[in-house]
C-alpha cells in the first residue's frame, strides 16, 4: 500500500483490505448468530456504506434476509455540515421487522440518532446498527453501534466506500490523512 493524493492532500495506508475482510466476516457471523431463523432487513445508508453492505450481506448468508437502501447527506468535503438531509427515504414496510442499519462510519452520531428515531415511528420489531468504523471520541448524540468492525480515533479517512467529495470510494483499503510535520 502506497500513499495516495486527493485534492492536494496526502493519505497514508491505515487499514488493509485483508484486515477489513476479517472484520466483515466476524461481524457477519455475529449477525447470523443473532438473526438466524428470522427475516431481517438490512438497511444500507448510501453512499458510503454500499461496499461494506454488499460484502457483509453476502457473508451473513441468511437465507431470508433482504436488503434495501436509503440515502442521507451530512458531509461536505472533510467536515460535517451539522445538518442531515434525507436524499432517498425508506420505501419498505418495516412493521414487526428486525432492521439492521448498515453504516460505513459513525462519528458524531447525529445521522444515526436521527435515523433510529425515524425508523422507530414505523414500529419495527428491533433496530440495531452495524458500522465498519466507529469514532467513540467523536460521538455527540445517540449510542454506539451494536456491531462495530473497528474503533478508530477522530481522524479523516477514505477508501472502501468512504470518500472525499465523491472521490476514493473505490480504494480497496482505508487511508488516513497524513499528518503535516
Amino acid at each position: 500500500m502506497e500513499e495516495v493524493t486527493y485534492q492536494g492532500m496526502t493519505f497514508e495506508p491505515y487499514i488493509k483490505r485483508e484486515e477489513i475482510a476479517k472484520q466483515v466476516e466476524r461481524l457477519a457471523q455475529e449477525i447470523k448468530r443473532d438473526y438466524d431463523g428470522t427475516n431481517p432487513l438490512f438497511l444500507c445508508v448510501l453512499n458510503g456504506a454500499f461496499i461494506f453492505a454488499a460484502d457483509l450481506f453476502r457473508a451473513c448468508d441468511l437465507h431470508d434476509a433482504e436488503i434495501t437502501f436509503i440515502r442521507f447527506k451530512s458531509y461536505q468535503g472533510m467536515a460535517s455540515t451539522g445538518e442531515v438531509k434525507e436524499i432517498m427515504g425508506l420505501s419498505e414496510d418495516i412493521t414487526d421487522r428486525h432492521v439492521i442499519i448498515v453504516e460505513d462510519i459513525i462519528d458524531s452520531g447525529i445521522t444515526a440518532a436521527q435515523l433510529r428515531k425515524e425508523l422507530e415511528k414505523h414500529n419495527p420489531k428491533s433496530v440495531k446498527m452495524v458500522s465498519l468504523l466507529f469514532k467513540p471520541d467523536a460521538l455527540k448524540m445517540g449510542q454506539a453501534p451494536e456491531y462495530v468492525g473497528f474503533e478508530i480515533p477522530s481522524k479523516f479517512i477514505l477508501g472502501y466506500g468512504l470518500d472525499l467529495d465523491g472521490l476514493a470510494r473505490n480504494l480497496p483499503d482505508i487511508y488516513v490523512l497524513k499528518e503535516q510535520k
